[in-house]
């Protein structure tokens, strides 16, 4: 998702115009998740609604990524099967999609050397002879944060002038960026990742455009799959809609998302410290909550302090039947951003039971059911 100063009405306009024309973090002592005060108004009522403040204290600025410890972190390596790996990034390239309806840049990359130029122009003075032995390429390039695989900061969405933690805008948003939960403080990350399957569940390549994933549809997808959700995972919700990647016209227009049941069933249920899918902007449009066109958004960037991946490759790890993984992803430290790039991969985890990879055990399953 993006974060525009226009007004909502705007931003909201330009989400559906983009549609109709592209058709070591600390922790509670216990180890447990501290309550989060946030607001418990039915999500239908919105006015009401206000930040959440972190349980882990007021200068807080990374949110439920304080679930994950050294602890934590070497119970899911070692578990790792030593096989194969995921990619879950895509590729950046010119054309690709992006928030250009709304007025963000188009990825861009440009040649600032070539081997022919530096012969021509022979910028470092080192000689026609010399730039005709040893060629010199270079290239520069321009994107917008939230494109490509990337992790939502926590300072993406806010409520009523305050994001997480209230950390107001008018104290802390520079000309530079933010000076608080800025994506250079996203630690790197290995925990335990889960796919929830939502259109293998449904038996569909692709689930259709705009639908509105719900709580029933994760619970059934978890159940298909015989997996768990447990606290501090990275759940990864695969809709199909990567397979149009390529084509950025049709990945854009009216991609299914979650809806708010189904985002608080993953993180006041369920747990989980990051979650993400491989659609343009994590939750469905137009919003389902009354004044607020981002509800699902802000309710976990700014209420829960739970970051948001999104554009993440999942169509191998379904192909595969791998629902559980030792997820492991470093961001890059963009100081006062509010999103960056992320090149996470994803290693088959043993099952803590039997000793077989958790794709392997998956498989059986799935195969017993005849599916």
């Amino acid at each position: 998702m993006n974060r525009h100063n226009h007004r909502p009405g705007k931003m909201a306009q330009a989400i559906l115009m983009a549609m109709i024309l592209t058709n070591t973090p600390v922790v509670s002592a216990a180890g447990a998740v501290p309550q989060i005060a946030v607001q418990t108004d039915s999500p239908q009522q919105v006015s009401g609604r206000a930040v959440g403040k972190s349980p882990w204290g007021p200068g807080d600025e990374i949110g439920r990524l304080n679930l994950m410890t050294p602890v934590s972190q070497q119970a899911i390596l070692s578990r790792i099967d030593g096989g194969k790996s995921y990619d879950l990034s895509v590729e950046y390239f010119i054309g690709m999609p992006s928030w250009q309806a709304a007025g963000d840049p188009h990825y861009r990359i440009w040649m600032t050397h070539t081997p022919q130029g530096t012969v021509i122009d022979d910028p470092l003075g080192l000689g026609k002879a010399m730039n005709e032995h040893v060629s010199y390429t270079g290239a520069a390039i321009s994107l917008y944060t939230h494109m490509g695989t990337h992790i939502d900061a926590l300072n993406h969405f806010g409520l009523n002038g305050e994001i997480w933690n209230g950390f107001r805008a008018e104290e802390h948003l520079g000309d530079r960026g933010w000076t608080v939960a800025g994506a250079e403080n996203i630690p790197p990350i290995i925990a335990r990742g889960v796919l929830i399957d939502v259109a293998q569940a449904k038996g569909v390549d692709m689930l259709p455009a705009g639908y509105r994933v719900t709580r029933d549809d994760l619970v059934d997808a978890l159940d298909r799959q015989s997996m768990a959700l447990e606290q501090g995972d990275i759940v990864l919700i695969r809709t199909g809609r990567m397979q149009d990647y390529e084509e950025a016209s049709s990945y854009m227009a009216n991609p299914p998302g979650m809806g708010m049941a189904a985002a608080r069933f993953l993180v006041e249920e369920s747990g989980a410290m990051i979650v993400g899918a491989d659609n343009l902007s994590f939750e469905a449009f137009p919003s389902e909550v009354e004044n607020n066109y981002v509800p699902v958004h802000s309710y976990l960037l700014a209420e829960q302090g739970a970051p948001i991946m999104e554009l993440v490759y999942l169509e191998a790890l379904s192909r595969d039947r791998v629902y559980e993984f030792a997820f492991i992803g470093g961001s890059l430290k963009l100081r006062g951003s509010d999103a960056a790039p992320i090149r996470p991969i994803a290693i088959p985890l043993r099952s803590e039971k039997s000793g077989r990879t958790s794709s392997s055990t998956d498989n059986m399953e799935l195969n017993k059911r005849g599916e």
